[in-house]
This record gives C-alpha cells, sequence and structure tokens, in this order.
C-alpha cells in the first residue's frame, strides 16, 4: 500500500506499559495524529473546520491488528491511506511502521458532524475537492 500521507513519531516513556511496549490503545493516539495532520497537509485544520464550517470529524468504527511490539525510543512511520468516501463519511486504512517491520494496522471511519448535535452532515466541499482521487 503507498500512503497517501505519513509522519513519523518516536515513541517515549509515557507510550509504553509495564512491560516496556505501547500500550495498545496508544496506536489510536498515533492514527489520531496521522489524521490530523494528513487533513492539515490538505490545508485544512480541526479547528478551522469547527469555526468555520460548522463541521468536525469523529470516530464511528476502528479495526486494529496489532502486529508487533513498539518500544521505547522506536521511530515509527504511521501512515495514512485513503480507501472510500461517501457523503458524509471517509474511511482511511492506517499503519505503523518501525523501518521495514509493520506493527500494527487498521481501519477508521470517521464521520462528519455538525458540532452542536453531532448529527452527520455533508463533508465541506473544500475538503471533499481535496481528497485525492481513487
Amino acid at each position: 500500500m503507498t500512503p497517501d500521507f505519513e509522519i513519523a513519531l518516536r515513541i517515549y516513556w509515557e507510550d509504553t506499559d509495564a512491560g516496556g511496549v505501547v500500550f495498545y490503545a496508544n496506536y489510536l493516539k498515533f492514527f489520531e495524529r496521522a489524521r490530523t495532520e494528513w487533513l492539515r497537509a490538505l490545508g485544512h485544520s480541526q479547528e478551522q473546520l469547527r469555526l468555520h464550517d460548522d463541521a468536525m470529524f469523529v470516530v464511528s468504527d476502528t479495526t486494529m491488528r496489532y502486529r508487533r511490539p513498539a518500544r521505547l525510543d522506536d521511530l515509527l512511520r504511521v501512515t495514512v491511506k485513503l480507501a472510500e468516501v461517501r457523503r458524509a463519511s471517509i474511511t482511511l486504512a492506517q499503519q505503523a511502521w518501525r523501518g521495514d517491520e509493520l506493527l500494527t494496522e487498521g481501519t477508521i471511519r470517521i464521520v462528519c458532524v455538525e458540532p452542536g448535535t453531532f448529527q452527520p452532515r455533508s463533508i465541506p466541499n473544500a475538503i471533499a475537492t481535496a481528497l485525492p482521487q481513487k
């Protein structure tokens, strides 16, 4: 899979559990950071989306597979790949790599909602047109 976007993340003490490996739930945080930076690279920020477009993305579904552990001081490459776009949702395939070794992969579905009501709404046109073409 050739990613649409990737970022580098260092593993810190706070990311690890008592066994010295990255706590499994922290991969969701790493994936969130990558999605936020992916959106920023497309020219949009979460705050701009909320304040100016009356929209925000919330996670509605996740599927994760953990293959290998990451450890303190590892440098990870976290990727984002557009899998599907619908009127009010985006599905992304995400992975965490240490060098050439795939550690974790997941599918994340984010839904565009109105901030006040959390009711689904169409993805703003400026974002929809900035998304990579499949």
